[in-house]
């Protein structure tokens, strides 16, 4: 082979390798973008939680391979009645039961999770399978949580009732996102 061949094919190859690697880089981001989209918050959490992006995200699209093997169902109207007729009442002991009512809470949550299709086994579990249909309210979960273990083991603020009453309202977010409840945007709540 002549050199003008050789240099040819050489730079032939080194632009095939640009091209390759420039496609390779667009769809890792794309990937990326697309998993940042669909998580919300909860793709940052797991990229504090990973000690690297690529492992963050393959954590995630194991969570949502997990989640798509499971049989998740909308509930009946009749079954979106009972569970918030049931909240309406642990809404109402609140006033004179703060920690009693947030424990109902908890439980009603993992009930309509049961009800739903979701594995209610270990929190983490839950709230990471949670978080593939419901990014948006999964921080309200663990931020419910949290405040109910402290209450139980004792170590809640300063304002316990104030605590309790976070935890409940971050509860009722994900209770209304599990029951597929429309919540009128401020605008309509006004008319």
């Amino acid at each position: 082979m002549d050199t003008p061949v050789v240099i040819v094919v050489i730079v032939v190859i080194a632009v095939l390798v640009a091209i390759g690697l420039a496609a390779w880089l667009y769809l890792q981001k794309r990937r990326s973008d697309g998993l940042r989209t669909s998580f919300g918050p909860e793709y940052d959490r797991a990229r504090e939680e990973h000690p690297d992006q690529r492992s963050a995200e393959r954590a995630l699209e194991e969570r949502q391979e997990r989640v798509e093997q499971l049989h998740i169902r909308s509930l009946s109207s009749d079954e979106r009645d009972r569970f918030a007729e049931r909240w309406r009442s642990a809404q109402a002991q609140f006033v004179d039961d703060p920690a009693g009512a947030t424990r109902v809470a908890d439980a009603l949550v993992a009930e309509i999770m049961q009800a739903r299709g979701y594995p209610v086994g270990d929190f983490e579990q839950r709230a990471a399978d949670i978080s593939v249909d419901h990014p948006r309210v999964v921080e309200h979960y663990r931020a419910a949580h949290a405040i109910a273990l402290r209450t139980d083991r004792g170590q809640a603020g300063t304002d316990d009732t104030e605590d309790l009453r976070q935890a409940f309202v971050h509860y009722r977010a994900l209770f209304d996102d599990l029951l597929e409840v429309e919540v009128p945007a401020p605008s309509e709540a006004r008319r």
